[in-house]
């Protein structure tokens, strides 16, 4: 059973202190208690994603966004109880209470199983040429220029192993026998890498019909420029409870226009907006696909993700997004470059 000390909250708190704990406290759940220390609702990563979708606030206060009626077990179930129950309602987490109702700890799916690999596989685009990022990209592969003294894409490895990861196939293009020299079959790092080599560029889900080995769990796609600190377990998660053929990470992505905008109907002012704010869900170069998803890429043809998830669209199966909440940087020119050393220099 987990100490709860660092993940309680009380109903008034803001949903950003909620935020706050998931993003650095393994648990992943935060318990909102009373002053008497009794449970009164649970906030996961779900629950603030569909909040934001829903356009809450941050200063909100948590009790908005909490699951008022969280599944809960008592201090005297055992083992296989728990992992019974935890296992048929697809739940990582249960609170504890106590004889006398009171909430004493935190009981979860992982530290039941001690289970710390997943089997899901990830596939990682490193086949482009990085035009934006010259010169760094001169000489070696967009996934290969150095963020803080290691290679990006050996960041991305390293976050994906320590999510339980083992299974990496990782799609080259240009310059891709550095990548392969470098990481080789990846039992360095605990991983089993393999490699897909794209004759010709085919975009970000063409190299997809490369792929010759057996998927049969939902895998990952990520962008071999993308840096994160997202919880993948959380996508998996996500993606089980919200079936559908595939689902998008996507940002939110604010952008401020630097002028007085003016409405008007004719000649007519209806309204003055200065320097009003636009805000977007953007695509955040990782998703989550269905294996058959596999059957919508044909064999060495241009196929980039976007279009992908239209076909499926159009095919009549449903594609979800999925918000990222956690640190998140696409290493795509210069300027990104430098803000992705601050942030990794620190790491």
């Amino acid at each position: 059973m987990q100490d709860i000390s660092e993940i309680v909250l009380e109903p008034e708190d803001e949903v950003k202190l909620a935020i706050a704990i998931l993003d650095r406290h393994p648990a992943r759940i935060v318990l909102i208690v009373s002053p008497e220390h009794e449970l009164l609702g649970t906030v996961t990563d779900g629950d603030i994603r569909r909040a934001i979708l829903n356009g809450m606030p941050f200063d909100a206060p948590v009790s908005r966004v909490m699951n008022s009626k969280p599944t809960t077990a008592n201090l005297l179930d055992d083992k296989e109880h728990l992992l019974s129950m935890m296992v048929s309602r697809v739940l990582r987490h249960v609170p504890i209470l106590g004889p006398n109702g009171k909430l004493v700890g935190l009981e979860t799916l992982d530290g039941l199983l001690n289970q710390e690999k997943i089997p899901n596989t990830a596939v990682i685009m490193a086949g482009g040429r990085g035009k934006r990022l010259r010169p760094f990209t001169d000489s070696v592969p967009k996934p290969m220029v150095h963020v803080a003294g290691k290679p990006m894409l050996e960041i991305i490895l390293d976050r994906l192993a320590s999510e339980g990861f083992v299974n990496i196939v990782i799609s080259l293009n240009y310059k891709g026998e550095m990548i392969k020299e470098y990481f080789g079959d990846g039992q360095f790092k605990g991983l089993n890498i393999s490699y897909v080599e794209e004759k010709m560029p085919l975009g970000t889900a063409g190299a997809l019909s490369l792929i010759n080995q057996d998927i049969k769990d939902p895998f990952l796609v990520m962008n071999g420029d993308v840096l994160t600190q997202v919880n993948t377990r959380n996508l998996i998660d996500f993606h089980h409870t919200h079936p559908c053929k595939a689902t998008m990470c996507v940002r939110e992505h604010s952008y401020e226009v630097p002028f007085g905008v003016v409405n008007v109907d004719g000649y007519k002012i209806l309204q003055i907006e200065e320097k009003p704010t636009s805000t977007y869900l953007v695509n955040a170069g990782i998703y989550l696909l269905e294996p058959d998803v596999l059957n919508f890429v044909k064999p060495n043809q241009y196929l980039d993700m976007p279009t992908l998830f239209e076909i499926i669209r159009e095919s009549n199966y449903p594609t979800h997004v999925f918000p990222i909440l956690e640190a998140w940087r696409d290493v795509g020119r210069p300027d990104d470059l430098e803000l992705a050393n601050e942030e990794y220099s620190d790491k």
